[in-house]
């Protein structure tokens, strides 16, 4: 007796309209700071937090908590911008470089 040939399940969707589904969650690190404990439960509204960053410094684009970019930060009328400026050093992100 013969077996009908193996079908593949129907593919309901492209890969790319697969790709497209996918969330990524994109964050900017501005800088970084290093406080005790004390000091951050006795901020209230309006406590500044100093950072290691200064104007002109690039900033760190992740995605999905991941570097994976450095960056300039740009005002565009009411808005700020990211301009993406190079491919990011996941070696100098963990060792906490500027």
């Amino acid at each position: 007796m013969q077996q009908p040939p193996a079908q593949s399940p129907p593919v309901s969707e492209s890969p790319v309209s697969q790709i497209e589904a996918v969330n990524v969650e994109i964050s900017v690190v501005l800088g970084r700071s290093v406080l005790p404990m004390s000091q951050l439960l006795r901020m209230g509204r309006g406590a500044v937090i100093p950072l290691d960053a200064s104007e002109s410094d690039e900033v760190w684009i992740l995605a999905n908590n991941y570097p994976v970019a450095r960056g300039e930060i740009e005002i565009r009328e009411d808005r700020i911008a990211i301009t993406v400026t190079r491919a990011a050093d996941v070696y100098d992100f963990m060792a906490g470089a500027a």
